[in-house]
Formats: structure tokens, sequence, C-alpha cells
């Protein structure tokens, strides 16, 4: 009853809660914003692999692995990230707060579903231009959620197939504001893109035994191209800059801006590992996007190029003794990977890079099936050449997996 409780306090909080700034890359400018990450806490202190599943936690990355839950399972999720953005020049600090997930899954004999909301994308930047007369400063908000639900099957012991269902929603606002030295009127710019569409994924995984104890785990994830809707807004305004700093519109007008049909590239992952079950782990991931096909909403930009984009993950995990009853420490999972992502988008000729290296515990409530999982990741994006930005940055994770049995039968009424 107290998970149903804190259930249902959750879902009733979700809505709000997502609608927070999820970034502070000045590279979410692009495209529909910076793509978060679809995982656990439990993958992404991994180095992102999904494709490891088992009995007890949900896979958000490959919807094949409901189909091997064996109890009901609650998760959510939050992170904190602190960014530290710097060019050739000068360098500032910023952080964000924000929620990753909350799911629900239900095992059902050879059947498993599950449901939820995610963020999707994220768009969150603060960036200034200057030339000897006239600055420009840009600000950017906003992103796109994602609320699923999934249905997998075991087809054999060793097979399961999976498919998600997404309903993709948010709103993105991006702001200009332009003003000449020592003149007190300035120009705001500000576009508005509400965007929704619907898209899916699908999911296998298979599971193997081989040699004395091992087994070796093989996913695939195909997303295929997506059709989304950007229904436009343009205000442009007059302002009147402040003493403090601060500016307040004084004229303003509405211009009519087209809806854009766009089409989101698809998304082929591909994974394998080895290891012992409740023992160890290791495995890789490749994933393939066709980002070339990709562009802005509202804006052409000439220095901006999209280019097909590639992750490479390894990662893993070790449990000295997962019945140990004598030392809590040896019940702990220890968890731990690295990946290396080319984005897809290439500015100033430089192309946008990111890497990040994580670890991470997994932390039994007692002795139930329910534990806490935390994570830290530490990584990089971007370049300092050609009047770029580099990101460094820390982010903590800590996620929440409750498990409960539903469908017991009682002995007694």
């Amino acid at each position: 009853m107290l998970n149903r409780f804190i259930l249902t306090i959750l879902l009733i909080t979700s809505a709000h809660a997502f609608a927070q700034v999820g970034t502070t890359s000045p590279y979410s400018y692009f495209g529909i914003g910076s793509l978060k990450f679809r995982g656990t806490v439990e993958n992404r202190s991994m180095g992102g692999i999904g494709v490891y599943s088992d009995s007890i936690h949900l896979n958000l990355q490959n919807p094949a692995g409901v189909a091997g839950l064996r109890l009901v399972n609650y998760s959510i999720a939050g992170s904190h990230k602190s960014n530290k953005l710097s060019n050739s020049v000068e360098s500032q600090k910023a952080t964000t707060t924000s929620l990753d997930y909350l799911a629900l899954g239900i095992p059902m004999g050879k059947f498993g579903a599950s449901f939820g909301v995610l963020p999707y994308t994220s768009s969150g930047y603060r960036l200034e231009s200057r030339t000897e007369t006239t600055t420009t400063q840009y600000t950017g908000t906003g992103g796109m959620n994602k609320a699923f639900i999934t249905f997998a099957y075991q087809i054999t012991p060793e097979l399961s197939f999976g498919v998600d269902t997404n309903y993709n929603f948010g709103n993105i606002e991006n702001n200009s504001l332009s003003f000449q030295d020592e003149i007190q009127l300035g120009t705001s710019e500000l576009n508005r893109s509400d965007l929704l569409g619907f898209s899916f994924n699908f999911g296998a995984l298979y599971k193997k035994p081989v040699f004395d104890k091992l087994e070796w785990h093989s996913s695939l994830t195909y997303t295929p191209e997506t059709n989304f809707v950007s229904e436009n807004a343009r205000t442009v305004q007059t302002v009147l800059l402040l003493p403090t700093g601060n500016s307040t519109p004084i004229d303003s007008r509405e211009i009519t801006v087209g809806n854009t049909d766009f089409t989101y590239p698809s998304l082929l992952t591909l994974g394998t590992g080895i290891g012992e079950a409740k023992k160890w782990f290791v495995g890789g991931e490749y994933s393939s996007q066709k980002t070339s096909n990709l562009t802005n909403r509202t804006v052409e930009l000439e220095n901006v190029i999209f280019e097909d984009a590639t992750k490479f993950r390894l990662g893993g995990f070790y449990i000295p003794d997962y019945n140990s009853f004598g030392s809590y420490l040896k019940r702990i999972v220890y968890r731990g990977g690295f990946r290396f992502e080319e984005t897809g988008i290439k500015v100033n000729d430089e192309s946008i890079n990111e890497f990040g290296i994580s670890f991470g515990l997994g932390l039994n409530l007692g002795r139930s099936f329910s534990n806490i999982n935390i994570g830290v990741e530490y990584g990089q994006r971007g370049t300092k050449n050609n009047g770029l930005v580099q990101e460094n940055f820390f982010n903590v994770f800590v996620g929440l997996s409750f498990n409960d049995k539903w469908f017991e039968k009682r002995l007694y009424d």
C-alpha cells in the first residue's frame, strides 16, 4: 500500500516536474534541443549500456526487457548537473537539477508491460554576442517530453521482443535581444515552437548460456524516422533598457510563421556482452542515428551542419557476494562505464563530440529486492576552437527502484 500511495503522489506531480529546464548547454539551441539519456540510473552508471536486463529492474532503453520482469517495479530518478562552460577568453559555471524519469513495470507471465514519462530533449542556454557597437543576448528554454507505454513478449526462454509507443509533447522558446551602445531602445524577437507527435521504438533481447555459469547477452533496438509537427509563433518587440540591466516592452507585434512538419531521424542500436548471473557483467553498444536530415524549427543557420551521429558505450557491474549475510558491502552492486559520442552537430567546421566516464552503486533496501541506485559521471562536450564553447560537466544521479508482488495467491481470505 505504501508503494502504491507513493506512485499516486508521483503521478500527480510529474506533469509539473518535467516542465523544468534540464540543461545549460549552448548546443541545445540546435534542432529540438539536446537529446536526453533514455535509461535508468543503473544503465547510466555503466556508460549508458542497455544490453543487460534482469528480473527486478526496468529497462527503459530496450522495450524487450520488460518481458523478463518477475515483480512489479516502480522507478523514479533525478539528477544534478554542474557545468563549466569555457571559450578561449573566459569561463562560467551553471547548475541544473531535474527529474529524469517516472515509470511502472508490470509482469504478466510471458508478457510484460510498462508505462511512464521522461524528458526526451532539453533546451537551456544564455549566450551573448558583441561587436563594436551592438550587443545581442540569446536565451532558450524548454524541451520535449515523452509519455510511453511498452508491451513485450518472451517468445522463448532466450528471446524476447517488445515495442514502445510514445507520445511526444513540449515546447521550446528562443529569445534574442539586440541593442546598440548609448541607445536606450532595443529589439527583442521571441520564437516559440509547440512540438507534438507519436513515435515507436522496437527492441529484441537474446540471452544464451555459454561455457560454465556464463551467459551471453545481445540486443537490438530500432526507432524509425518520426514525423513531428512544430506549431510556430514569433513576437517582435521594441524594448526599453532599464538602468538595472533588465528591459521592458513598449511595443509588440505578432509575426505570422508557418507551422513546420519535420522528420526526426531513425536510430539503430546494437549491443552485446557476457557475464555470470548475479555476479558480474561487461558489455558494449554501438548506435547510429541519421541526424544529417535534421533541421532547426524556424531558422536556417549558415554555419551549422547536421551529420550522422554515432555512439560507443562500454560498461558493466560486479557483485562480490549476492547472498552474503555477514557483509552488506559484499551485496552492493559496483558499476562503471565509458562512452564516446559524435553528436551529429558541426559548427564553424568543428564537429561537436562528447565523452563521459561514470561510476555507480546499487544499494539494497534491507533483504528486499528494492534498491537505491546512485551514480556520478564526469565528461566533456565541444571544443574551444573557432570561437566555440567547451563544456566540462559533472553529474550526480539518484534512482529508486521499488519492487512489489500484486498477484500473489492468498491462503486465507
